[in-house]
């Protein structure tokens, strides 16, 4: 159907290639990242000086007026009246200022500051790592599912033309007077309800296709088995004790507490004094005059709570609980994922358990319809009889196909639980996105004109971010 057969050949990894290239979920976590290292250099720039510039004109303009009094004599009596007079001014005066602050003592906060955004950064970076196993999974779920359809539409073309081939036979029997019109009526039953079956196959397979197109980036090409599945730890508990020291969520719930931890002592902080630094020097000129002002000051500021309501309190409170809370999120995590590998153990050892079964199932199978069909030619069986031989082994051959795929998505699905379904882990021919390449260059918060902001700003348009 969708799929040519002239189409290129299509491993399982060349599947989990494309949906490493083609994920927006990663990209969409890799900026999460950058964000997250921006904390940190935040963080870092908050130790530093800090000079700004201010600058204005001001034209001031006004209109001065009053009543004088004067007395003049009339006929040797003085006579007192007032005489108004206004005047009128205006000046322009331009100044500029440059301003700096550093902060020279602040109990801790600036440094308690850094180390919880650089435990937030481990934290998202393990939450990148989940992320691509998401990926990963989706994409080997959509391969197999996608194995999964095209096998059960062969399977159920093949029966259709059985059927019917079987509908022509007992039709020409019908007309020698072997068998009856109800045997006719059987396989023409049998027919109609092989192509509903069908029907319902290609529908599933269309459907399949959406999914491996969303999840790898494309349409899926002829795709190759894969030869076997992954290797995994040899029993349940080594596997459990692999992924509570290596699975990205454990990893991401212990940085959580770390950082909380931090939390407590930056709240606690909160109650100590600041001491700052401040230096200012200006110049301020009257613009048409020949005045001007230079000059400048330097200062040290001191400034801490002396009542707060009972916020700083309730805030060193309040931090206790996230950490208290982060602390339950790790335990819980623990025992999900060491439950996630207990069943996925269990998952695999049931699907490879059906596999060998169905594989039974359809050797016997088809010995049987061999014989059955090879009996009805004799006369010894029914056209319903072959009807249910051919059924039985249609429904084992779907019951194997189903079982394989199974067994194989079980497999990935453990190596997921332990958290080794990733591009490194696979051996993906892939770009590798380090992690710590961006982190590295803004750590430091560099300034835009630095070495480093241009190596920086290169990397940014690199990845198409600038």
């Amino acid at each position: 159907m969708a799929v040519s057969a002239q189409a290129q050949a299509e491993t399982l990894a060349d599947a989990l290639t494309s949906a490493y290239r083609h994920s927006g979920l990663l990209e969409q976590n890799r900026a999460t990242l950058r964000a997250a290292d921006e904390d940190v250099a935040q963080a870092i720039a908050a130790l530093r000086p800090v000079v700004s510039w201010a600058g204005d004109v001001t034209r001031t303009f006004g209109v001065t007026g009053a009543f004088r009094p004067s007395t003049t004599f009339v006929g040797g009596i003085p006579v007192t009246t007032s005489q108004f007079s206004a005047a009128g001014s205006a000046s322009t005066t331009a100044s500029i200022n440059v301003l700096a602050q550093i902060t020279l003592f602040d109990g801790g906060r600036n440094r308690l500051g850094i180390d919880v955004a650089k435990e937030a950064v481990l934290a998202t970076r393990a939450g990148l790592v989940s992320a691509e196993q998401q990926v990963m999974f989706r994409a080997v779920q959509a391969f197999m599912e996608m194995r999964r359809a095209i096998e059960t539409v062969a399977l159920r073309q093949n029966n259709v033309r059985v059927i019917r081939q079987e509908l022509r036979a007992a039709r020409d029997r019908f007309e020698v007077g072997e068998v009856t019109r109800t045997d006719v009526s059987l396989a023409d039953a049998r027919l109609s309800a092989a192509r509903s079956a069908l029907a319902a196959a290609e529908g599933q397979l269309q459907i399949a296709i959406e999914e491996y197109r969303a999840a790898i980036g494309r349409k899926p090409g002829k795709l190759v088995a894969p030869r076997g599945l992954p290797r995994l730890p040899a029993n349940v508990e080594n596997a459990k004790a692999i992924a509570l020291r290596n699975h990205p969520e454990m990893v991401r719930a212990q940085r959580l507490v770390a950082a909380n931890e931090l939390g407590i002592a930056l709240a606690e902080a909160a109650v100590s004094p600041t001491v700052t630094l401040d230096g200012r020097y200006g110049i301020t000129e009257n613009i048409g005059a020949r005045g001007y002002n230079r000059g400048g000051s330097i200062g040290l500021n001191a400034s801490g709570p002396i009542y707060s309501g009972g916020a700083l309190n309730s805030a060193v409170r309040q931090a206790r609980a996230e950490r208290d809370a982060a602390r339950g999120s790790l335990h819980t995590a623990r025992h999900d994922i060491a439950q996630a590998v207990g069943n996925a153990y269990a998952q695999l050892r049931v699907a490879s358990a059906s596999r060998d079964a169905f594989e039974d199932q359809v050797r016997a199978s088809t010995v049987a319809f061999r014989g059955v069909r090879e009996e009805a030619k004799l006369g010894a069986r029914t056209t319903l009889d072959v009807l249910d031989a051919e059924q039985e082994l249609l429904d084992a051959r779907a019951s194997l196909v189903s079982a394989q795929v199974d067994e194989m998505i079980a497999g990935y699905a453990v190596l997921f639980t332990l958290g080794q379904l990733t591009a490194d882990d696979l051996g993906l021919d892939v770009p590798r996105y380090d992690p710590a390449e961006y982190y590295n260059l803004v750590k430091d918060a560099p300034a835009k004109l630095s070495k480093q902001g241009r190596e920086l700003d290169r990397v940014l348009r690199a990845i198409g971010k600038d």
